[in-house]
C-alpha cells in the first residue's frame, strides 16, 4: 500500500474488506474524502471502554478531514431487545433515551470535535415505517 494516509488510518485495524478498498477510495481524484458513520444506541448513561477503540479511529479519520456522521439509535433504544433475552437492553422511556444521548454526545466530545460532525437520529427514518411497510 503506497498511500501514507491509508497506512495511518489502517494502523491497528483488524480487518478491512476488501483489503485495498480504503487505499483505492482515498486515491479517487474527484473526492478523496470519506463519509464515515458510527452508530450507537443510548441504552445506558455512559459510553464504555469498548467505545474507546472505535472513537479513537473516528478521531483519526476526522483529523484527516473526512466527514463524520454519528447516528444515535434513539428509536432502536426505545424498542430495546425485542426478544426479551438481553436484560442489558430493556426498552427505555423517551426521557431516558434523551438523557443518555446527551451524556453520550458530551463524552464523545472529549475525543472528537463535535462541532465538525453531523448527528442524526434513527427515529428520523424508522419512526415513519409501519409494520405493513416491513412485510409488504
Amino acid at each position: 500500500m503506497n498511500n501514507p494516509t491509508a497506512r495511518y488510518l489502517l494502523r491497528d485495524a483488524f480487518e478491512v474488506v476488501p483489503p485495498d478498498a480504503l487505499s483505492k477510495r482515498l486515491q479517487q481524484a474527484d473526492n478523496p474524502r470519506l463519509q464515515v458513520k458510527l452508530g450507537f444506541d443510548p441504552t445506558a448513561p455512559d459510553l464504555h471502554l469498548g467505545h474507546a477503540v472505535v472513537l479513537r479511529k473516528l478521531k483519526e479519520f476526522q483529523e484527516y478531514g473526512h466527514k463524520i456522521t454519528v447516528i444515535v439509535g434513539d428509536f432502536t433504544a426505545l424498542i430495546g431487545d425485542p426478544t426479551g433475552r438481553d436484560q442489558t437492553r430493556p426498552p427505555l422511556s423517551k426521557e431516558d433515551i434523551q438523557d443518555n444521548s446527551r451524556t453520550y454526545l458530551a463524552q464523545l466530545g472529549k475525543i472528537v470535535d463535535t462541532a465538525r460532525i453531523t448527528i442524526r437520529y434513527n427515529s428520523e427514518w424508522l419512526q415513519a415505517i409501519n409494520f405493513s411497510d416491513i412485510i409488504g
